[in-house]
């Protein structure tokens, strides 16, 4: 069976962070081959190619790094599980996907309708059970995935850190004094600590390299929806220039990477030396039951990665009456869809009175993680 993502392991973890790259993946499966216009290289320009290489020395450094095996054109975890566009369906999506995203209007959402290269990816119109199944088979995992990780390295360390790596085309991030070579993305500040992306950015500036700050990049699904730093869960998204260290036409390594990936590794052990207890939350950690309900257990640490629940729909549909003060689904504000995941998770716990039973139902219905 085929593996969507993996994970290196360090012998025995020493440090409060998970490393994650949801971009490198180079798998494409042939169903997907066969329904594209693009020959691979074209839809290669979608990847953050080698960028799990360049962070290879998580493990050794003792932080665990997942890598995404799929490609990011079949299917992206650095969005909601349902951002999708309507006009590139056969059939009539459900109520419940968020169809009015930027990043959906930019043909970016979970399911792409538009390579790196900007070309339409698909010769035909795709059917919601076809983004279903990748939906099942490699978002789903790959945020469990993460989603373990966080809580056993929260469990271990009483708090976490989640660096989210990426990489950027170098003919985009330009500003008025030039070319970036690296973006660190903290959601504005409400992601992380004050003190990780400094720390960050002075290392990097040590190597001489130019760092920008959330322009044009401020951090994706990852990083807003794992950065709690309230309750002890920091996220960091860092953007490299590809030029630093690829042929972006002929999708090669230069000189450059083997440069770049040794200042990674420095990066990695400056972070492991960092005193990261300083980020951790006053809030008490409790383990999550494993009996329970997934929003039950554990409402503070990730459970649906914006699995698509409407709860309030589902209310609706069972002939319940309506939640009082349910959050908005942030349709009309595409910038507050991801935070009211986070208040849906918490919200569902709150009207389940600690027994799970609505989330449950909504779970049924909706295939959360």
């Amino acid at each position: 069976m085929q593996s969507f993502f993996a994970i290196s392991q360090p012998e025995r973890q020493r440090q409060a962070l998970v490393y994650a790259s949801p971009h490198s993946g180079r798998f494409y499966p042939p169903e997907f081959r066969a329904a594209t216009r693009l020959e691979l290289k074209r839809l290669r320009r979608s990847e953050d190619s080698f960028v799990d290489e360049i962070f290879a020395a998580a493990p050794e450094r003792g932080a665990p790094l997942l890598k995404a095996l799929f490609a990011r054109a079949y299917c992206d975890p650095n969005r909601e599980a349902y951002e999708l566009d309507p006009a590139m369906f056969a059939d009539p999506l459900p109520a419940f996907v968020n169809t009015a995203s930027l990043k959906v209007a930019g043909g970016l959402g979970t399911i792409a309708r538009v390579a790196g290269c900007g070309e339409e990816i698909y010769r035909r119109k795709l059917t919601f059970a076809e983004a279903e199944r990748r939906i099942a088979e490699c978002y789903r995992p790959y945020h469990r995935a993460l989603r373990d990780l966080v809580a056993a390295t929260r469990e271990r360390f009483g708090f976490a850190v989640v660096i989210d790596c990426h990489s950027m085309p170098s003919a985009e991030g330009r500003n008025q004094d030039g070319r970036p070579d690296f973006v660190l993305g903290d959601r504005f500040g409400t992601a992380c600590a004050p003190g990780l992306i400094d720390a960050v950015q002075r290392q990097l500036e040590a190597h001489g390299y130019r760092v920008a700050r959330n322009w044009p990049y401020a951090g994706g699904f990852t990083t807003q929806h794992y950065g709690r730093p309230t309750a002890g869960l920091h996220a960091l998204q860092i953007e490299i220039n590809r030029a630093l260290y690829m042929d972006e036409e002929a999708i090669e390594p230069t000189a450059g990477l083997s440069r770049l990936t040794a200042h990674m590794a420095t990066l990695i052990e400056t972070l492991e030396r960092l005193d990261l207890a300083l980020f951790a939350s006053e809030t008490a950690y409790a383990a999550p039951d494993s009996t329970a309900a997934p929003c039950a257990t554990q409402p503070s640490l990730p459970q649906h990665a914006a699995c698509g629940c409407r709860c309030r729909l589902k209310r609706q549909k069972k002939g319940l009456p309506s939640c009082e003060g349910s959050p908005s689904l942030g349709r009309k504000r595409p910038g507050r869809a991801y935070s009211n995941v986070r208040e849906r998770v918490g919200y569902c716990n709150a009207q389940s009175n600690g027994s799970g039973e609505f989330c449950q139902e909504a779970l049924k219905s909706f295939s959360c993680f």
